[in-house]
């Protein structure tokens, strides 16, 4: 979807506009979103992050998602200056200062390290987002000492793009997230994040992110994620959480990989690791004592196999179950 397309929807009588979800979590589907609980995402997200009229906002996303749509409904509503460049890895090529907003994905986080130009100018960003994706440590490392604002979001389609934010740098940088005003959280029987946003979701919304939830003597809530209900490997009778065994094992790894599980007759599920790259170009036995060295016996994978390239769903995310 082109920019002026979006803004031609946006801007008619309908109350509402399309989007896809992301597919993070099954096959990208289309979905209507009310124009008003959108305007109010946007006001959050501005609100929370300080934006003003006439400070500059980059899109750098694809408008077939909530995401992308968001900086522009967030430009519409607060007044900002959009700046728009082709979706890329590299977003800040073309640019030759830096936006006072952005919101990225890691990949192109990541990618816009590795050159010092485009590296300068994402240092510039005044108030920098970062969410589709998981943020390592290598990556949160990288940006420990940016001087401005770096956030890691939380949300979903369902949530019209995010309702929390937790800071990756400096000295307020936390594992938490601090939900927006107007969003409650609790948890259900299985320790998933229920999340109550009357003003972007209709209904409460249950996820299958399995959430730690605090709060403070002033009743104020925060959160943070430990893994997903359905990234949980039964082997044995002892059940493993996929993301646990992948942040233990993150920093003797060089390639990305993913924990899934395959069956075995014995144990159920077998733990099993996935890495990205060409048959023979590692030493998979190797890798597999290494990550016996490191993780408790139970949790290590008892399979470790490489792919030429792990699947990703459209908006890059890897796709756990193949």
């Amino acid at each position: 979807m082109e920019l002026d397309e979006f803004l031609a929807e946006w801007r008619s009588e309908s109350p509402t506009v399309w989007v896809k979800t992301s597919g993070s979590t099954g096959a990208p589907k289309p979905m209507q979103a009310e124009k008003s609980r959108m305007r109010a995402s946007a006001q959050m997200t501005c609100d929370f992050l300080g934006l003003r009229e006439g400070d500059t906002a980059l899109l750098c996303m694809p408008l077939d998602y909530i995401a992308g749509k968001m900086v522009v409904v967030r430009s519409e509503v607060r007044g900002l200056r959009l700046i728009s460049v082709r979706p890329s890895a590299h977003p800040f090529a073309e640019l030759s200062t830096s936006p006072v907003f952005a919101a990225l994905t890691p990949m192109q986080v990541t990618e816009t390290l590795k050159v010092e130009r485009e590296k300068a100018l994402l240092m510039g960003v005044g108030q920098l987002i970062i969410g589709g994706g998981a943020i390592g440590k290598e990556l949160t490392q990288s940006l420990r000492t940016f001087p401005n604002c770096v956030w890691s979001t939380y949300g979903m389609t369902e949530t019209l793009s995010h309702i929390a934010m937790r800071r990756l740098n400096g000295s307020e940088a936390s594992e938490w997230y601090t939900p927006f005003v107007g969003v409650d959280i609790s948890a259900d029987e299985r320790g998933c994040l229920v999340i109550d946003a009357p003003a972007v979701c209709p209904t409460r919304l249950v996820t299958n992110d399995i959430a730690e939830i605090e709060t403070s003597g002033s009743g104020a809530k925060r959160f943070r994620i430990c893994g997903r209900a359905d990234n949980v490997i039964c082997s044995g009778g002892i059940k493993i959480q996929a993301e646990e065994v992948e942040r233990i094992i993150e920093p003797i790894m060089t390639r990305p990989y993913v924990v899934t599980w395959t069956p075995d007759e014995t144990l159920g599920q077998a733990v099993t690791l996935v890495i990205e790259a060409e048959d023979g170009e590692i030493d998979t036995e190797e890798v597999r004592r290494q990550c016996h060295d490191i993780l408790p016996r139970h949790h290590a994978p008892r399979i470790v196999r490489t792919m030429p390239r792990l699947p990703r769903t459209e908006t890059g995310k890897l796709k756990r179950n193949f």
